[in-house]
């Protein structure tokens, strides 16, 4: 098997990662590769307003060799957040100094959908006591970030320990642990370690509103920091835009 960036794919202990089809997602999938493990890549199909970052995640997990599960769970059916509802805008901005957030004091976006990666990790919780692995990758940030509270360490803390109580796994000595590579990293710094392990950015989608043939909007939360990321990377930012 080969990863992301056609490199040898090590037949290791398995490892659930958790794989939007977005940057810091396809990214973590290659340093769990990197780091020695047999990856099993997770996406959650939730009730998204666009199934855009999902077609990603299916090409990331094919050209990567890597098993690659599809779970359903309808969060639309609750609303609450503009990546579910319709009906609910998404924020576009002019400038990445614009973006708000309990990160900069403000308050939490309207794109924070309520317990999502509480639920994505439960998904994958599953997926690794079922298939025996004692690790899951997932891409949280708390740097270059719209301020979430689902992806600050104290949460990640907080679910490990759960998770270790709450399993038959746990209970018989096999913990789990769950990796954050990217927690404190800046998007730059994200950018340059997914490059240096052969990572196609091209291939990825982040933003929250991308067009029907799937080009990013540009003024995102998501965007701008992506954007901004490739910006301080020195790097060139291979994202396909929306004209105009």
């Amino acid at each position: 098997m080969t990863g992301p960036g056609g490199e040898p794919q090590p037949s290791g202990p398995p490892a659930v990662v958790l794989l939007s089809g977005g940057l810091d997602s396809t990214t973590c999938l290659a340093i769990a590769g990197a780091e020695g493990f047999a990856p099993v890549a997770l996406s959650v199909r939730y009730g998204q307003r666009h199934t855009v970052e999902l077609d990603c995640a299916r090409r990331i997990a094919a050209a990567a060799g890597v098993e690659h599960l599809v779970v359903d769970v309808d969060l639309a059916a609750f609303g609450g957040s503009a990546l579910v509802d319709p009906s609910v805008e998404v924020p576009k901005h002019d400038d990445v100094a614009d973006i708000g957030g309990e990160a900069q004091g403000g308050e939490i976006p309207v794109t924070y959908v309520p317990a999502r990666n509480t639920i994505f990790l439960s998904f994958a919780l599953a997926v690794a006591e079922v298939r025996q692995a004692s690790d899951v990758f997932i891409g949280v940030n708390a740097v270059d970030y719209s301020g979430y509270p689902d992806c600050r360490p104290e949460f990640v803390a907080a679910f490990e320990a759960m998770a270790n109580l709450a399993t038959r796994a746990g209970v018989q000595g096999r913990r789990l642990t769950i990796h954050t590579p990217l927690i404190a990293l800046t998007k730059a710094e994200i950018i340059q370690r997914g490059t240096a392990l052969g990572v196609d950015y091209a291939a990825t989608s982040t933003c929250y509103d991308p067009s029907a043939d799937g080009a990013a909007c540009g003024r995102c939360d998501a965007c701008l920091l992506r954007a901004k990321g490739f910006a301080e990377a020195g790097l060139p930012d291979p994202t396909r835009y929306a004209a105009g």
